[in-house]
């Protein structure tokens, strides 16, 4: 049942990772098999006591582990796995500037070609989670919340739009981490106001939005792009100037 206490999520951590592993032990548990139907958002908020927001992402999740997969107007559903991938990255091992530099560099080549598709493949539902979530993001900078989960949410869901599983799976797979405030604090780094920092960063995920809701998929490519590689350049020229004034 649902309201199992031996899977019902603890506050401590982030609700919806906490409804990810529940629902992925029972997955990998055969407690839920192939094709079975998961419960519907009010079920889930209803057992867990969770939002729908909450809910919503951690199927988002799901979906993008390639655990499940959602058909429109009937259900979220159960689906069959692939061999585990032997691709590596530890998020452990993501101490140092450099090491967030490498993954920004993967980030560009992956996430550029999926806001182009992104634009080209997204339904209004998807548009609407990305609106969604890029609302969550501006909200939470102004109130100096946390940025970096609803970030990661945002390129997530347009990894989500293009309609490939692949695109969704790598992003989840190296989650936050994809954040580089996340793992070093680049606004003080940068010697700048965090807020005022995000804010700048906030214009360009608005930009790369725009470009995905008026479906122009080369305006989506390169706002991405701009987006990252300027997260890359402002992060090296943060970096040599901790450097020199070390």
């Amino acid at each position: 049942m649902l309201t199992d206490p031996a899977v019902r999520p603890k506050r401590p951590r982030n609700l919806a990772h906490q409804l990810v592993e529940s629902i992925g032990e029972r997955i990998k548990s055969g407690l839920l098999k192939v094709g079975d139907k998961l419960p519907t958002e009010s079920e889930f908020v209803a057992a867990y006591g969770v939002s729908r927001t909450v809910v919503r992402e951690a199927i988002s999740h799901l979906q993008a582990a390639g655990l499940v997969e959602t058909q429109h107007g009937v259900g979220t559903f159960v689906r069959e796995q692939a061999n585990e991938a032997t691709f590596r990255i530890d998020p452990g091992e993501m101490s140092t500037v450099m090491d967030v530099l490498a993954v920004l560099e993967l980030r560009i080549s992956l996430e550029t070609e999926a806001a182009g598709l992104a634009a080209q493949r997204r339904s209004d539902e998807q548009l609407e989670q990305l609106r969604r979530a890029l609302a969550v993001l501006i909200e939470n900078v102004e109130a100096a919340g946390d940025a970096a989960s609803p970030d990661f949410q945002f390129h997530l869901q347009i990894a989500l739009a293009t309609g490939n599983r692949h695109f969704a799976g790598l992003m989840s797979y190296l989650g936050t981490m994809v954040i580089p405030r996340n793992r070093v604090n680049t606004a003080r780094l940068a010697q700048e106001d965090r807020v005022e920092y995000l804010r700048r960063v906030n214009r360009e995920h608005q930009d790369i939005f725009d470009a995905i809701e008026r479906r122009d998929p080369d305006a989506a490519r390169a706002a991405m792009r701009t987006h990252l590689a300027n997260s890359r350049e402002r992060l090296k020229r943060a970096h040599e100037a901790a450097e020199v004034g070390g």
